[in-house]
């Protein structure tokens, strides 16, 4: 690092609050170190309430870029000067590019990160028709991009709880930004009548909630009856690596069953070629960090 750093480095980060167990600067500068970039990357913790400082600082510093985490995505996307397709959807943003002019372009690739990983696994998303289980920030960011790259239907299924009408305004949202799309819709997850039809005829299953997370490595989100070789499986959880669904996935000759370790690769790789317009060493990060 010392070696690398000079007058001309440039500087990308990563806000949020806390960040000091994130794992992106060390996968970020081993990046740059290995395609010779002139690039170092920081973390610095941030509250929401900091937010706007922060960035009017990486404006004045002429910063590359930076990530975003929890709890700033939102206020973030307020401060930038334009929004993606899909941060504008989402109402959030992971990602900032700061321009040629200076100014700042925020971007959301979580759910990028998730498309690429089902493609790295076999699995397309256009024409295809989706359960997705829960309606948190991952989940809605994956609705938003399957619609936008092209998904037949999109079943969305959360509790009625205090999230629920998250779930509503997003397919509200895809509705009217993506005219096209066949079926997008929101279910009760207690509704195991509707929830079994709707696996029944999909092609991939999505578990976007807390099932399978410490301290709930035990649960399944959905009955293990409704998994079948024809059907393609993906989890958000990456902790453990092997949730209990991927688990029983496998067992059920499932034709996929994607890990969220992948996901998590792949949105920090799309942020990066959105920084540099150079692909991540993708497979040697895999190993080195996320193994």
């Amino acid at each position: 690092m010392e070696q690398r750093i000079n007058g001309h480095t440039r500087l990308y980060a990563l806000i949020g609050s806390p960040v000091g167990h994130s794992g992106s600067p060390a996968m970020y500068n081993y990046s740059f170190a290995k395609l010779g970039l002139d690039c170092a990357y920081l973390a610095f913790d941030i509250s929401v309430e900091k937010t706007k400082d922060a960035i009017e600082a990486f404006r004045t510093l002429n910063v590359g870029g930076f990530n975003i985490t929890m709890p700033d995505k939102t206020e973030t996307a307020r401060l930038v000067d334009r929004l993606s397709p899909a941060a504008e959807m989402v109402g959030a943003c992971n990602t900032v590019v700061v321009e040629e002019d200076g100014t700042m372009t925020g971007h959301m690739t979580d759910g990028t990160g998730f498309v690429r990983n089902l493609k790295e696994h076999g699995v397309e998303v256009k024409g295809q028709k989706i359960v997705l289980l829960g309606t948190g920030g991952a989940a809605t960011a994956i609705a938003v991009q399957t619609a936008l790259d092209g998904v037949d239907e999109i079943a969305i299924f959360n509790r009625k709880d205090e999230f629920y009408a998250n779930g509503e305004k997003t397919v509200e949202k895809i509705k009217k930004a993506v005219p096209g799309i066949q079926s997008v819709s929101i279910n009760d997850l207690d509704d195991k009548d509707a929830l079994k039809a709707a696996v029944d005829r999909c092609d991939i299953l999505v578990n976007a909630t807390r099932a399978g997370m410490s301290p709930m490595e035990d649960v399944m989100p959905v009955p293990e009856e409704l998994l079948r070789p024809e059907l393609a499986v993906a989890d958000v959880v990456y902790n453990p690596r092997e949730t209990l669904l991927i688990r029983k996935a496998k067992e059920k000759g499932c034709r996929a069953a994607v890990p969220g370790i992948g996901m998590l690769l792949w949105q920090g790789a799309a942020a990066f070629e959105l920084f540099t317009g150079q692909e991540m060493p993708a497979k040697e990060v895999m190993e080195k960090f996320f193994s």
